[in-house]
């Protein structure tokens, strides 16, 4: 029976992973958070609290378990507080990287880690995975160094890069796709980027390509995304139109209308072919995965 320790399980993909792995008979998981409590305590899932910046505690544990394969799914992924919050941030994103690769060297595990579109600058989008980065904001500049942490570690390891990600989760931080509900459901009228175009993730589809990039012992750096490209402004009026909420509510503008602290790359978006091919990848438009999201939250399954 192989064993599978899951950073950031309490986090909109963790959750996911944990879900999808429970369902497995021949996996021994044991989820992970920085949180003493879990969102499946209910479920009688194994979890056990862990903060990944901490070396000592992320050595002990991974040489006590014993892990197989670590699926890193912690992040700090609020662009705008780790642009204010940058030790922090750094700790996270790639001190608790680095621990987590010295804690798998110990025992020989497999590491997928979870990257994002922000290692670019947005000038030549959509990128291909030998495209240069060169992130515009700190947290793509975190992202960049903790990709780097694994890709120098010699472990045998996938690093999958991803976009946007949205879906529901327990107790999760608002996506964007759950911000635009939520206002309009409370009749808020927003304003949406023009100038900023994206490919936007189901994190239902993110969680399958992470799960099969260790079934499938694959490794390297793969692109997943959605495979629409669409700016912030069209993918809220998607949004709308899939939960039959009001259009009129969406403004547009463009970036340098929101006051915000860290730059954003205009056009990014990924060639998923390699993903496609190595993981059989076949991503969700997002007509397809609001679909996915609207039904999950009538279920109310993540509320």
């Amino acid at each position: 029976m192989k064993r599978i320790l899951i950073c950031g399980s309490n986090g909109l993909l963790g959750q996911r992973l944990a879900l999808m792995l429970s369902t497995q008979t021949d996996y021994e998981v044991l989820n992970t958070s920085h949180h003493r409590t879990f969102v499946f305590d209910h479920k009688l899932f194994d979890f056990t609290q862990l903060d990944i910046t901490r070396r000592s505690d992320v050595r002990s544990l991974v040489t006590s378990f014993q892990p197989d394969a670590i699926l890193n799914a912690a992040a700090r992924s609020d662009v705008d507080w780790c642009e204010e919050h940058r030790e922090d941030a750094w700790g996270v994103n790639v001190v608790g990287v680095e621990n987590l690769v010295d804690a798998a060297k110990k025992v020989n595990a497999r590491l997928v880690h979870v990257s994002s579109d922000y290692v670019f600058d947005g000038k030549n989008g959509p990128y291909r995975e030998d495209d240069r980065p060169n992130p515009l904001n700190y947290y793509g500049k975190t992202k960049l160094a903790g990709e780097n942490a694994v890709r120098a570690s010699g472990l045998p390891h996938a690093i999958i890069r991803t976009i946007v990600v949205y879906g529901a989760g327990i107790g999760v931080r608002e996506n964007f796709a759950l911000w635009v509900v939520h206002n309009l459901r409370r009749h808020q009228p927003i304003s949406c980027e023009t100038d900023q175009v994206s490919s936007p993730t189901s994190v239902a589809d993110l969680a399958l390509a992470v799960v099969r990039a260790f079934e499938f012992q694959e490794e390297g750096l793969f692109h997943v995304c959605g495979s629409d490209q669409l700016s912030r402004y069209e993918f809220a009026l998607q949004i709308a139109e899939i939960f039959g909420l009001d259009t009129g509510l969406i403004a547009p503008t463009i970036s340098e209308g929101l006051a915000r602290p860290a730059r954003r790359p205009p056009v990014t978006g990924f060639i998923t072919l390699k993903a496609e091919t190595a993981l059989r990848f076949r991503p969700m438009g997002t007509r397809q995965g609001l679909s996915l999201l609207r039904r999950e939250l009538q279920e109310g399954r993540w509320n």
